[in-house]
C-alpha cells in the first residue's frame, strides 16, 4: 500500500500528512466518545435513567433514546457548520467543533447521577448529548473535505478512508479503555465512578486536536476563487444519504450496539461482550484502508456494492452463529471479524464517494448533511429500535434484519445514479 504523502502546500507548513492528521483526529475523538457511551450504556442507564425500583430494560431504552436524540442534532450541525465551512473556510470550523465535542464529552464525566440530583440528571446528560450531536454534524463534512482536497491525484479513496479508519481507531480506543477499566476495577468500582474516566480522557485528546488544527491552512481547492454561488440540490443529498445508509446502520449494529445486545438478549457477560465487540472492530479497521485504496483503482461504487450486498446476504447467518450455543469460540470470533470487514468495505470508499458528489463550495454542507441524515435515522436510532423491537417481539434476529434492510437500501442507491469516474 502506497502511503507516500506529497507536499502540495505553497507555504510548506501544511503537508498532506499534517492535513491528514488534523482532519482525522477529530473523528477519533468523536467516535471514541460515541463508542464509550454505547459500550457503557448499561451502566449509564442504571446511573441516569433508572429511578429506584425502575426496570433495567426500560432504563436502557431511555439511554438509547438519549443516544438517538444526539444524532438528530447532527443534520442541524451539518447545515450550520457546513455552511460556515463552505463560506469562510474549513480550519476555523474544525477548531470550533472539536472544542465543543471535547468540552461536552468531559462534562459528561463530571455529571451528577439520578441518585444525587434526581430527574435533572437525565436532562443534563441529554443536553450535553445534543451539543455533541451539533459538533459531530459539523465535524464530518469539514474533515472529509480537508482529507480529500489535500489528496494527491488518484488517491482520494485512500485519503478519505483515513476518516473511516480513525473512526475504527476511536471505536477500538473506546472498547479498549472500557475493557481495561473493567479488568482493573471491580464491578462496583466501575459502576460507581470508573465509568467516568473514559469521558474525562477526551480532554488531552482534544488538546492534541486543537494544536494540530491551529496550524492548518485552507485546502488548495477552497483557496481557488468561486465563480458563482452554487446551491446544494436536495436530490443529491438524498441520493448520497441512501448510499451510506447501510454503512451507518450495519456499522452501529455490529460495532456499537452489539455489547448491549449480547448482554441483554444473549445473556453474555460484560467483559465477554466487550471482547466480542473488539473483534468486530478489528475486522472493521483492517478492511478500511485496503478498501479505500482498491476504490482508487476500480471505483467507489463497486467496492461499496460488494460490502452492502454481502451484508444483505450474510447478516442473519452471522447473527445466528452468535446465538448458537454449540458454535465454537473461534468460529464466533471469525464471524464477528467478518461482520466488521463487511462494514469496512463500505466505510473505506464512503468518504471519497460523498466528496466526489459535491463541488468544493458546497462540499462540507452537502456531504455533511447526507452523512448526518443517514446517521440520525439509521445509526442513532439503531440501539433504540433494536432493543425495543427485541423486547416487544422476543425475536433475537432483529439486528440481522435491521442491518440487511438498510444495506438493501444502499444497494439500490448505489445502482441508481450514472457511473462516475473515481476522483
Amino acid at each position: 500500500m502506497n502511503l507516500v504523502f506529497e507536499d502540495r502546500a505553497a507555504t510548506g507548513r501544511n503537508r498532506p500528512l499534517r492535513a491528514l492528521a488534523a482532519g482525522s483526529v477529530g473523528n477519533f475523538i468523536e467516535w471514541y466518545e460515541f463508542a464509550v457511551y454505547g459500550f457503557v450504556a448499561t451502566v449509564v442507564a442504571e446511573r441516569f435513567f433508572t429511578p429506584e425500583g425502575g426496570s433495567a430494560a426500560e432504563g436502557l431504552v431511555r439511554t438509547y433514546a438519549s443516544f438517538g436524540l444526539a444524532f438528530f442534532f447532527r443534520p442541524l450541525g451539518a447545515a450550520l457548520f457546513g455552511r460556515l465551512a463552505d463560506r469562510h473556510g474549513r480550519r476555523p470550523v474544525l477548531i470550533l467543533v472539536v472544542a465543543l465535542m471535547t468540552g461536552a464529552t468531559a462534562l459528561i464525566g463530571l455529571l451528577p447521577t439520578y441518585a444525587q440530583v434526581g430527574a435533572a440528571a437525565p436532562w443534563l446528560l441529554t443536553f450535553l448529548r445534543m451539543v455533541q450531536g451539533l459538533s459531530a454534524g459539523g465535524e464530518f463534512g469539514g474533515a472529509v473535505a480537508v482529507l480529500t482536497e489535500y489528496a494527491p491525484p488518484g488517491r482520494r479513496g485512500l485519503y478519505g478512508a483515513w476518516q473511516s479508519f480513525t473512526v475504527a481507531l476511536g471505536l477500538l480506543g473506546g472498547v479498549g479503555v472500557a475493557v481495561g477499566l473493567s479488568v482493573l476495577l471491580t464491578d462496583h468500582q466501575f459502576a460507581s465512578w470508573g465509568w467516568r474516566l473514559p469521558f474525562l480522557l477526551a480532554l488531552p485528546l482534544g488538546a492534541l486536536a486543537l494544536w494540530l488544527r491551529a496550524g492548518l491552512d485552507e485546502t488548495p481547492e477552497f483557496r481557488e476563487p468561486a465563480v458563482t454561488r452554487v446551491r446544494v440540490p436536495a436530490g443529491a443529498i438524498a441520493l448520497a444519504a441512501g448510499r451510506v445508509t447501510g454503512w451507518s446502520a450495519a456499522g452501529y449494529t455490529f460495532l456499537v450496539v452489539l455489547p448491549s445486545y449480547l448482554q441483554t438478549t444473549l445473556h453474555t457477560g460484560f467483559r465477554a461482550a466487550l471482547l466480542a465487540t473488539a473483534l468486530a472492530n478489528l475486522g472493521f479497521a483492517a478492511a478500511i484502508l485496503p478498501a479505500g485504496l482498491l476504490s482508487d483503482r476500480v471505483g467507489r461504487r463497486p467496492v461499496m456494492l460488494a460490502g452492502a450486498g454481502l451484508v444483505v446476504l450474510l447478516a442473519l447467518p452471522l447473527l445466528n452463529l452468535l446465538q448458537d450455543a454449540g458454535t465454537s469460540g473461534a468460529v464466533k470470533g471469525a464471524a464477528l471479524c467478518g461482520a466488521g470487514v463487511l462494514v469496512g468495505l463500505m466505510a473505506g470508499p464512503g468518504p471519497a464517494l460523498l466528496a466526489g458528489m459535491f463541488p468544493a463550495r458546497t462540499r462540507c454542507t452537502g456531504l455533511g448533511l447526507a452523512y448526518a441524515l443517514s446517521n440520525a435515522v439509521f445509526s442513532g436510532c439503531a440501539g433504540l429500535i433494536i432493543t425495543e423491537a427485541v423486547r416487544r417481539t422476543g425475536n433475537p434476529d432483529v439486528p440481522g434484519y435491521y442491518a440487511a434492510a438498510a444495506c438493501a437500501v444502499s444497494v439500490l442507491a448505489l445502482l441508481a445514479a450514472p457511473r462516475r469516474k473515481a476522483g
